[in-house]
């Protein structure tokens, strides 16, 4: 060993001791951060499918790869990471030894031929993912950027490392090939042996350059062990845990669809038992999120896909899906010190921990503790409660989230305590929950009118009780019972489902509100019950039959999505398909035969509980499909990236006074591509967008109109002529 070997591998062997001993320290302190949250039961079940499940979102990129540049730049510099983690342990060889390498496989060709390649296009990788960065900083000319709010250092530290590692590789192996020092052939190492011959013959050069290599890796551990909120680099690690404990492994769209149930200590809460002074209510404080919660937190990687997909961003107003993240994760770090100390407040506000054990709390860590979880700025809140109340629900930051953090849940969790503890949401929002708890719907229309939409039918929609067998229970919903243009779309789907010879019941005034706004405004307890009248009337209606007998078709999404995948939580176990299921397949079956296409042109907008929620893509489409003259014209952002119209998470019932309407912003979209007819399959979405349309004074050129509808016209163009899907004159 010469005197430079000596000194490399001294400087070596110190810089990683030091890295290793912060690096322990921070994996330590982001455990017992996570390990603050509440118990969370459900997460380690079915592990054999969450393992396939992680591997198939990290090897396979599945959900990078949705963003196909992105995703495969990152694919390759992921592999890079992984693979040349080896590279860098063979440099602690080589600071010894200018001719040292690993054992075993250092001297097999197909070995530096594949670690080659891969460090060719980890370059290649890191060199777009940096191009893309700067070309979207935030500030740029042509609009918001996705990385607004992210810290913007740590990303250009991160990528700048990755790429300064790569090119020491090279160098390192180009200095072997220099001084011949080099065991690989240069067909299998083509660019090491480019980059060797235009290096000296320095025999001590391959010890620096790998020292400089150990240098520039194990910085970048103390670095990211000094900052264990630098998501950009942590989640290269958290990923795969987040990923594996996330909801529901099996489905795809986890964290979609139905809400987690409100738990306290990891427990569903029983509201006839439930007393707010020991039992948890939402979330007040952020140790009150789940352990998972916190996780997804430390594992944001600031990337801001969720940011450049919410509509509510998208429209000028405070909320963005990553900020929120951010500020809840930093919250949680800088409030962790007080915490683990064994500081917080009990469910009646009391401190739980004495003058002692806070005495040697930093002060900044008690201050942090004070902070009120939602509050305005002059409150010194965590989130504002405009954040909170712009959330729509309609799960675009979840579906794009790469590492599976579930923001609506966090949201909705918030909003409970909000709501059932504190009373404080927005004003209007009181005249829907009222209706709800007396009148069983959002509009407080009364119950003996849930049958009105039937008059002036040329059949009889029969009741459940009244028949002895049907196939299909037809759940109405409050829109299809009672706002105009949802009661047309109601009646074509009985028109249709009479044409096509399908048996089917109703439950009229038996039926009422499936809870749905309730639930995702916050208002856990009246959800429940009204979720729990509903159970008790639909077991009731098909006692005796088994599950895949339990049919329900339901023309709101919410209503949909309420019945299949909440209400299980509270024992009702049925087969629930939206509308544009049934009739795809009636179709399809040749059960319904289009006669008369529509013409003018068509786009479709995907309802965020249709599409992105429960997967419901096809159908709706294979339906206008066979009713449309032409195919239909989709907008730029459709099926799973498909635009909200701004009305789930209960802002149907909310003014929206910040920034652009986001109806607006999607009628615009939809109007973009020339089509006369926007069909929808959501009363909800029908809603804001015929407002929309109108508000672009373009309602002589633009009909918004159901798919059902769009379907009836074509199948019975005689009668949707005569006014069969018109509101009938009362009396």
């Amino acid at each position: 060993m010469g005197s430079v070997q000596l000194v490399t591998t001294i400087l070596a062997a110190a810089i990683t001791a030091l890295a290793v001993w912060v690096a322990v320290q921070a994996v330590l302190r982001i455990v017992a951060v996570v390990r603050l949250g509440q118990p969370d039961p459900g997460r380690f079940g079915d592990p054999v499918t969450r393992t396939k499940a992680m591997l198939a979102e990290t090897a396979g990129h599945t959900r990078m790869l949705r963003w196909s540049v992105v995703g495969a730049a990152h694919w390759f510099v992921m592999v890079a990471f992984v693979v040349l983690s080896l590279l860098v342990l063979e440099a602690y060889f080589e600071v010894v030894s200018p001719t040292g390498g690993l054992p075993l496989i250092g001297g097999w060709a197909v070995y530096g031929l594949v670690t080659e390649l891969i460090a060719v296009l980890g370059v290649v990788g890191i060199v777009v993912l940096i191009a893309i960065r700067i070309r979207n900083r935030p500030g740029r000319p042509g609009g918001r950027s996705r990385f607004t709010g992210s810290t913007m250092w740590q990303g250009y530290f991160v990528e700048a490392v990755v790429l300064a590692v790569l090119i020491m590789g090279f160098l390192i192996r180009g200095f072997k090939v220099a001084t011949d020092h080099f065991e690989y052939p240069a067909w299998a190492t083509p660019v090491s042996h480019a980059v060797g011959a235009v290096l000296p013959d320095w025999e001590s050069g391959v010890s620096v350059a790998a020292l400089i290599k150990i240098i520039i890796s194990m910085t970048w551990l103390i670095v990211i062990a000094l900052n264990v909120t630098m998501g950009v680099a942590w989640h290269r690690f958290l990923a795969f845990f987040n990923i594996f404990f996330k909801r529901d492994p099996g489905r795809v769209g986890s964290g979609l669809g139905g809400l987690r149930p409100m738990t306290s200590n990891g427990k569903p809460l029983d509201f006839e038992e439930a007393d707010p002074e020991s039992d948890q209510f939402g979330v007040a404080q952020v140790e009150q999120f789940t352990w998972k919660g916190l996780l997804d937190f430390s594992t944001c990687t600031e990337c801001g896909r969720c940011q450049s997909q919410c509509p509510a961003w998208n429209t000028g107003k405070p909320l963005s899906p990553k900020l929120l993240v951010l500020s809840l994760r930093d919250h949680a770090y800088a409030k962790a010190p007080y915490l683990l100390a064994g500081g917080g407040k009990d469910l009646t506000g009391e401190e739980k921990a004495t003058a002692a054990q806070l005495a040697h709390v930093d002060v900044l860590a008690l201050a942090e503790a004070e902070k009120p979880l939602i509050g305005g700025a002059a409150d010194g809140g965590v989130i504002d409660p405009d954040v909170l109340w712009s959330c729509t629900t309609c799960g675009a930051c979840v579906e794009q989230c790469p590492v599976d953090i579930e923001h609506v849940d966090h949201i909705v969790d918030m909003r409970r305590y909000q709501v059932l503890i504190e009373s404080s949401f927005p004003s209007e929002a009181g005249v829907m929950l009222r209706n709800l708890e007396n009148k069983g719907n959002p509009w407080g229309a009364p119950q003996n009118t849930r049958e009105d939409w039937t008059k002036g039918l040329d059949f009889e929609v029969p009741r459940v009780g009244e028949v002895e067998d049907f196939e299909y229970l037809f759940w109405v919903g409050c829109a299809g019972a009672f706002e105009d243009r949802a009661k047309k779309t109601t009646r074509a789907v009985a028109t249709l489902l009479h044409e096509a010879g399908v048996s089917f019941a109703i439950l009229g005034e038996g039926e009422t509100c499936t809870g749905d706004p309730a639930r995702r405004i916050g208002n856990e307890f009246v959800f429940q019950m009204l979720a729990q009248q509903n159970v008790e009337t639909l077991n009731e209606a098909f006692e005796g039959r088994e599950k895949n007998k339990r049919k329900i078709v339901a023309t709101c999404p919410h209503c949909f999505n309420t019945l299949g995948n909440e209400y299980g939580q509270l024992g009702g176990e049925f087969e629930v398909v939206h509308h544009t299921q049934l009739l795809a397949h009636l179709v399809s079956t040749g059960k319904l035969t289009p006669v008369q296409p529509v013409d003018g042109g068509v786009t479709y907008h995907d309802p965020c509980y249709l599409g992105r929620h429960n997967r419901v893509f096809a159908p709706p489409r294979e339906v206008l499909g066979s009713s449309a003259k032409e195919a239909v014209t989709e907008m730029p952002r459709n099926s799973e990236r498909s635009f909200c119209c701004g009305a789930g998470g209960a802002r149907m019932w909310m003014e929206e006074r910040i920034g652009k309407r986001i109806n607006v912003d999607r009628v615009e979209e939809a109007m973009s591509t020339g089509a006369k007819t926007i069909a929808v399959g959501c009363p909800f979405c029908s809603t804001m967008l015929s407002d929309g349309v109108n508000g672009k004074g373009a309602g002589e050129q633009v009909e918004v109109v159901d798919v059902a509808s769009v379907l009836l016209r074509s199948v019975k163009p005689e009668q949707a002529r005569d006014g069969q899907e018109a509101e009938p004159v009362a009396g």
